[in-house]
């Protein structure tokens, strides 16, 4: 029997950038029919089973709500988890879902929403689409596409070695104990409070370390992309460390906001690689965007590039080998 889980976080896209940068809000009623447009594609592709993340502003049984009973042949159902608002909700989910052996989780969210996820997921392919601020995880799909790749994926329609692909990941190891990971950067901080999570202040930065970096993105990645742009696919990451004129790039370091940042060191990073952070003070590590973990002097960090993140449904090639298999011809149509 195929399944699929829905994780749509309600709290994506509202962070403090929409007072320091110009960063656009996304309500619950757009999330909603994303929602709405997944489950409709699931169903239509004959998913048996869809699970989907309760959460406080009931974007799933809204969007059940909206559509017709009887045009739903999947049973479709909210899992049963305390709602906490808080990133363990996702986390819980993902974790639930994976118990209950779905094919594949949709996630609806940006960059943080898919890290909480990975931290449980496991191998289970997961189809991301960006509600969030940076988007450099997600992708900006449809809902509509989105739902039939993963639905097809779960269905075991086509090749998953064709179709997924597995992602980079940064692994923090703290004190010699794996405490964290971060998806696409890993930024370090000069400042002692957490605070508002998410990060603006370009003379707080000391450190960044990506997975991948593109002029195109907005963020901590987009810098490293500025002039050494590493792809999803490339082995390798990059590090630097802001601060000396040894070169200065210009970035989109959030939404509307475009920055010239000084590079005083930088270097390209090989699979399972580590670099160390080290401080005289107490600092902050900043993951995917958003102040997370304390560091102190005397703490041993080390940041480590792998390739067993999780694994990321390709739609495009998804789609594609679908139609190959004949998937969206209907049988009873006349042969050209």
């Amino acid at each position: 029997m195929s399944s699929v889980g829905i994780i749509a976080n309600p709290f994506s896209s509202m962070d403090i950038r929409r007072l320091v940068a110009y960063a656009s809000t996304m309500g619950s009623y757009h999330k909603i029919g994303i929602v709405r447009r997944v489950l409709s594609a699931l169903n239509w592709v004959g998913v048996d089973e869809i699970l989907i993340m309760p959460d406080r502003d009931n974007l799933g049984r809204r969007a059940m709500a909206d559509i017709r009973r009887h045009e739903l042949r999947c049973r479709v159902s909210i899992i049963d988890i305390p709602i906490t608002n808080e990133a363990e909700d996702s986390v819980r989910a993902a974790r639930l879902m994976r118990k209950q052996g779905v094919d594949c989780i949709v996630t609806i969210g940006g960059d943080g929403t898919n890290r909480v996820v990975a931290h449980t997921c496991g191998r289970i392919p997961i189809m991301p689409i960006s509600t969030g601020t940076n988007n450099t995880f997600p992708f900006m799909v449809e809902g509509t596409t989105a739902g039939m790749a993963a639905g097809i994926i779960a269905r075991g329609i086509v090749n998953q070695d064709r179709c997924v692909a597995a992602t980079k990941k940064l692994n923090i190891i703290k004190n010699g104990r794996l405490v964290d990971l971060a998806l696409i950067d890993t930024v370090v901080l000069d400042q002692q409070f957490i605070g508002a999570k998410a990060i603006w202040d370009l003379s707080q930065v000391k450190e960044v370390i990506t997975t991948q970096c593109h002029p195109s993105y907005i963020g901590m990645a987009s810098i490293g992309g500025s002039f050494y742009p590493i792809t999803a696919d490339d082995d390798k990451g990059l590090y630097l460390r802001l601060g000396k004129d040894n070169m200065r790039v210009s970035a989109a370091i959030a939404p509307g906001v475009i920055r010239e940042v000084g590079i005083e060191e930088y270097r390209v990073l090989s699979l399972n690689e580590r670099v160390e952070v080290t401080t005289d003070k107490l600092a902050l590590l900043a993951l995917d965007g958003e102040r997370e973990i304390e560091i102190h002097p005397q703490d041993r960090v080390e940041i480590e590039l792998c390739r067993d993140g999780p694994r990321v449904v390709k739609i495009k090639e998804t789609l594609e080998e679908a139609t190959k298999k004949g998937f969206f011809i209907n049988s009873e149509a006349s042969t050209l």
